[in-house]
């Protein structure tokens, strides 16, 4: 029934399998692949006809995790799978990124790549088997797809480069990072570091493209024996249209590209591209025109021929900047007067204006992962509002673009935060986007390093990022420091590296061409390093280094450790004991399962309180210590006090005043505050004070004074 294709190979120390003919027959492309006992499932599937009216590849991945992979069901009133998760939206990105560039230019079906967890054995991480799957089951589907890829993860420890280390290796690696490329270049790298070198990042790069070969190998067996016949697609030569524009419009373009100022240069492309499509495109007076998708293909390909060859050849750049310039940088801090850090970071016309919240444990993110439910301390979320551009649109939920721009800061500053013990805050972090003109998610990372140390969160080192692009043609070859949207769209790469002065914290490269070799990748991060350099110059006339103690409205954290098995005497009976602690002092307590505890307030006098009353729920008192108690209950023999938090103890008639008392109404009643010395505990435990043995007016410790002036004597 079944023509199923096998493959198998160790690598790095697993055996990883590809396997098709069994699985989803009806897709163009399907592949299992099994690493270790992580099982994934892709798809690829393109509509027979290029859909119409599109001016871009219309192409869709999406990556699905479902917990049946890990033996769980999902938590919440539906136990059913939502919208995709964080993680879910990142691979995804993670798998086009790389796919995209490979399939010939001018192909525009409907196409999707699907992959399912199938299995998750909790020590492979599916994103990297989820890519070589993608890129097998695109490889035999036949579409018009230029590859494979290949995949890899890195790590680093005592160092050395790790090849797909396990989710429990990665928890002391300095290194993870994610490679994606052909056989003959990198396409792909998505990392996060520990202050690395720029050697040491390129290292993992290289040792990571020569991981995967193998890979590369073995889905290319695959297909030898189970590819489908190529699709018979050949793309339209608009050689012949591009010339027409380019005769029409081209020195209205250049004379365009001439102008510095972003919104100028758009409204003369505008006005070109107005031009040109009147007198070129289809209309009724017109019907042999071009169409608009033809049309907007070859006028975007001839300002792309205008403004690399311009670069190339004249070092010179759309804004008249050189090839390493980086863009007037204005850094200030402390923006908003009741935010507990803030910072305004304007980069040339990229401006992110970044505030840091500071909250308790109750502000922690619960993260439902295969691998199991944990909490992050450290949270930042990116926004790209449409007036940021200039333009109108629905105001949606974030999207892949906020979501991945935004988890790139979060890699960048992680670094540098300070473990929970030493400040045990929630952090939460958020960039609002209220210009861009070109790397916005760098100036997250700039402005969010400023807006951490205005909030007094002591960070370790100020981290700054920059972003590089690159012109690559047969004329030559151009690397560009701190590029605009313009040449971002225009060319051939987007690196983007953030760090400190120390190192690399993440970096982050897709290309648009076929791969970059090492060489350029080399001169792009000893560019970006300059760069880096000039920017955190910039910052510090702002800021730097972290405040001496956090923002004025944000709450104050003290903690306590206690006996774990004195965690009910806290919380009391379905909450009660701790419910009437926040109530009466006014702060907020958060009790760990280890016996932390965690007070906050904005006001000392709170925290004071609190902490005064958990030490006397779960301290023990200690015997000759004094202590000031309440009386609570008068009798014949004696007076109770409460003395230690819920502990009372009994006050004898006979230890209440050095001189005979006759009843001991007579010294105290109900509701006095009095001071009273801890002599001991009774046959039956019972709590032994005395009163005597204290001055009640000063505290003073008579007995021990008595003591001390007899060994004088």
């Amino acid at each position: 029934m079944f023509n199923v294709t096998t493959k198998s190979i160790e690598w790095a120390g697993r055996t990883l399998t590809l396997e098709t003919g069994k699985m989803a027959r009806q897709a163009n492309g399907s592949v299992v692949a099994t690493y270790g006992e992580t099982k994934v499932l892709a798809t690829a599937v393109a509509q027979a006809q290029a859909k119409e009216g599109f001016d871009f590849f219309p192409l869709t991945v999406n990556y699905i995790e479902k917990t049946y992979a890990a033996g769980k069901i999902p938590g919440g009133y539906f136990k059913r799978e939502g919208r995709p998760s964080e993680k879910e939206t990142l691979v995804s990105r993670l798998i086009d990124r790389p796919i995209r560039p490979l399939f010939v230019k001018g192909f525009k079906n409907d196409t999707q790549v699907m992959v399912h967890v199938l299995s998750h054995d909790l020590e492979n991480d599916p994103d990297v088997v989820a890519m070589v799957a993608a890129s097998a089951a695109l490889t035999i589907s036949g579409l018009p797809f230029m590859g494979p890829i290949g995949a890899a993860r890195v790590g680093y420890k005592d160092g050395g480069y790790v090849i797909n280390p396990t989710v429990e290796e990665m928890d002391e690696s300095e290194l993870d990072l994610v490679v994606a490329g052909t056989a003959d270049a990198v396409m792909m790298v998505e990392s996060e570091a520990k202050e690395l070198s720029e050697e040491i990042m390129l290292g993992a790069v290289m040792a990571g493209h020569e991981g995967f070969q193998p890979v590369i190998d073995l889905i290319i067996q695959l297909a030898e024996e189970a590819a489908k016949e190529p699709w018979d697609f050949q793309p339209e030569d608009h050689s012949a249209e591009k010339k027409q524009v380019a005769d029409l419009v081209e020195a209205d373009l250049r004379a365009a590209y001439g102008n510095t100022d972003k919104v100028a240069r758009q409204t003369a492309i505008a006005a070109a591209k107005t031009k040109a499509t009147e007198a070129l495109v289809a209309s009724e007076d017109k019907p042999d025109g071009m169409s608009k998708t033809v049309f907007s293909d070859v006028f975007k390909s001839v300002e792309a021929s205008i403004v690399r060859g311009d670069i190339i050849k004249t070092g010179k750049r759309i804004d008249g900047r050189g090839l390493a310039d980086v863009r007037n940088i204005v850094s200030e801090v402390a923006t908003l007067p009741r935010a507990h850090g803030s910072a305004l970071f304007t980069r040339g016309e990229t401006q992110a204006l970044c505030v840091a919240t500071l909250g308790t444990g109750e502000d922690e993110q619960y993260v439902d992962a295969l691998t199991g439910t944990y909490k992050e301390t450290f949270l930042l979320h990116y926004n790209f509002p449409p007036f940021s551009v200039g333009e109108t649109s629905f105001r949606l939920a974030p999207g892949r673009r906020e979501i991945g721009h935004g988890k790139l800061a979060w890699r960048a500053l992680r670094a540098v935060l300070p473990d929970a013990e030493s400040f045990p805050y929630t952090i939460r972090l958020v960039s609002e986007i209220l210009e861009s003109n070109g790397s916005s998610s760098m100036a997250t990372v700039c402005g969010g390093s400023l807006a951490l140390m205005d909030a007094g969160v002591p960070i370790s080192r100020p981290v700054s990022g920059i972003a590089m692009g690159l012109i690559k043609d047969e004329d030559g070859v151009a690397v560009l420091s701190d590029i605009l949207g313009d040449e971002d769209h225009l060319g051939d790469m987007d690196f983007k590296v953030a760090g400190t002065s120390e190192g690399v914290t993440s970096l982050q490269m897709d290309i648009k061409i076929a791969g970059i070799t090492k060489d350029i990748m080399q001169t792009a991060l000893e560019q970006a390093k300059g760069g880096r350099m000039h920017i955190l110059e910039k910052m510090n006339e702002a800021l730097t280094g972290a405040r001496e103690e956090v923002g004025e409205f944000a709450p104050r954290i003290e903690t306590i450790t206690i006996p774990t098995d004195k965690i009910r005497d806290v919380i009391g009976t379905g909450g009660k004991v701790i419910r009437q602690i926040v109530e009466e002092t006014g702060a907020k307590v958060d009790v760990n399962d280890d016996g932390v505890i965690k007070v906050a307030s904005s006001d000392k006098a709170s925290i004071d309180a609190a902490l005064k009353w958990i030490k006397g729920l779960t301290a023990e008192p200690e015997v000759g210590e004094i202590y000031e108690g309440k009386v609570v209950k008068v009798m014949d023999f004696g007076a109770f006090v409460n003395f230690f938090g819920p502990k009372d103890g009994l006050v004898h008639v006979s230890q209440m005043k050095a001189e005979r008392v006759n009843h001991p109404s007579d010294v105290v009643a109900e509701g006095d505050t009095v001071r009273v010395k801890l002599l001991g505990f009774d046959d039956r435990g019972k709590v032994r004070l005395s009163m005597k043995a204290v001055d009640q007016e000063t505290g003073e410790d008579l007995e021990a004074k008595g003591e001390a002036e007899t060994a004088e004597a």
